[in-house]
């Protein structure tokens, strides 16, 4: 199993050929496909792309520049025959890339420092006052890549439950740095299904002062209602995410944690 997983990643060491054959050359990923070949097709569709979905949403919504590695990813993490031990490996892999492009999105400011051969080099450092929040329990899968690109970053949480007689989200407890209403905040939530839980957690983080315009919401994958019902709700929020598509991977939790 571990040698078959190994053959499929894109990163494995193989003796390539150095004349490319035409069935290499003429080789594409098919990504989702878009709204108008789907009116074409009689088949249903399912998938939804970047540019059926931002103008229904607007510029909130910020989807990784997709390539064969995320799309990879997303299939190995979709796909009910991946291990576990695969499944959180990928998912640690693609947790990261998020959390690398949602700190592109923090401010930053221009510096210069000095290089060992005593030249100044003209570059940018963060602004300070940047903290994230992960929505318990799913979104602390998140946490262990944000501390590995800012190893000191505080990090609170909230945890949000549907109350078993309203079926509504219900906030059972949260804990933020006390000055979270001057920061910029990272929140982490992988999976967004209807979106009610990002907006309970968002809504609290409002009524602790907090500004929707200072949150970034990471995610890995969502679906078109959980993005707009958040955008809705928060039109200042900013979401980040790998994939739009109709049908949510909810499993994420349970298989990261391995309680499925």
């Amino acid at each position: 199993m571990e040698t078959d997983f190994i053959d499929k990643m894109p990163c494995h060491n193989q003796q390539l050929n150095n004349s490319e054959s035409p069935e290499h050359a003429a080789k594409h990923v098919r990504f989702a496909r878009s709204s108008e070949s789907c009116q074409n097709d009689d088949e249903p569709c399912e998938n939804v792309t970047m540019n059926d979905t931002q103008p229904q949403i607007g510029p909130q919504l910020k989807l990784l520049p997709l390539n064969d590695q995320i799309r990879e990813l997303q299939t190995i993490i979709r796909d009910k025959t991946t291990s576990r031990g695969d499944f959180v490996f990928c998912a640690d892999r693609l947790i990261r890339l998020v959390v690398e492009e949602g700190l592109n999105q923090l401010p930053y400011s221009e510096c210069t420092v000095t290089t060992p051969t005593g030249h100044k080099y003209e570059g940018v450092k963060f602004e300070k006052g940047n903290c994230g929040v992960s929505i318990m329990r799913s979104g602390e899968a998140m946490e262990q890549g944000l501390r590995d690109c800012c190893r000191s970053i505080r990090i609170g949480k909230i945890l949000i439950q549907s109350d078993e007689e309203t079926q509504k989200a219900k906030v059972y407890y949260a804990k933020f740095p006390p000055d979270i209403s001057r920061r910029k905040v990272l929140l982490m939530y992988p999976i967004l299904s209807t979106g009610n839980t990002v907006i309970e957690a968002v809504r609290v983080l409002t009524e602790h002062g907090l500004q929707a315009k200072h949150i970034i919401l990471l995610s890995l994958f969502s679906t078109p209602h959980g993005a707009q019902s958040i955008v809705k709700e928060f039109p200042d929020i900013t979401i980040l995410t790998t994939e739009v598509h109709a049908v949510a991977p909810t499993h994420f939790g349970q298989r990261y944690f391995g309680t499925d």
